[in-house]
């Protein structure tokens, strides 16, 4: 099985669109006036070349069937917010991950990231058959947990300087998870 090369996920709020290279420029104008957007994340997104190579990263790991990068547009405001992925994908072990998100601030504490969460679980789960969702961060990212936690995830625990961050610190990396069992009891 794999996801077909142009998935695009909608609801009321949110469209997740494939990224593209022909997002380079879009990615450019929203993430430049925030320094500090992917400052838990080992890339930062403060300048074109750093966009282009996040893409670049992003679409080779997609063509190797390991992940699935989103463009998130927000329905309500009519714009661009940020980005999201599958990714680790397997489905041999029938799990992935949900990550690699970042949006921009004008869009947080909006309600448009459970919107867009809810709406990748719910592929994940209904139609992919995933028996496991995982979602990881770096622990000193409390907005980040809250809204893991706010989705009903379980935490299972931090791996210690798991991750090199691109300002040289190392990451310890929490790790949350949402089993099919749970979706379905939720639902």
């Amino acid at each position: 099985m794999e996801l077909p090369v142009d998935l695009t996920l909608e609801n009321e709020r949110v469209r997740l669109s494939p990224l593209t290279k022909k997002d380079h420029d879009q990615l450019v104008s929203i993430c430049l006036p925030y320094p500090k957007l992917t400052q838990y994340s080992p890339y930062l997104l403060d300048s074109p070349e750093a966009i282009a190579a996040f893409i670049e990263n992003r679409l080779s790991q997609k063509a190797a069937g390991l992940s699935f990068p989103f463009m998130i547009y927000d329905k309500d405001r009519l714009s661009y917010a940020g980005s999201s992925s599958y990714l680790n994908i397997s489905f041999a072990h029938s799990r992935l991950e949900i990550g690699s998100t970042f949006i921009t601030p004008p869009f947080q504490g909006t309600g448009l990231n459970s919107h867009m969460k809810q709406l990748m679980l719910s592929y994940a789960f209904d139609k992919l058959n995933m028996e496991r969702v995982e979602l990881k961060g770096d622990v000193r990212n409390i907005q980040s947990i809250k809204a893991i936690e706010k989705l009903g995830a379980t935490y299972e625990g931090a791996l210690r300087s798991h991750t090199l961050l691109a300002d040289g610190h190392r990451r310890d990396t929490f790790y949350y998870s949402i089993l099919r069992s749970e979706w379905i009891a939720g639902q």
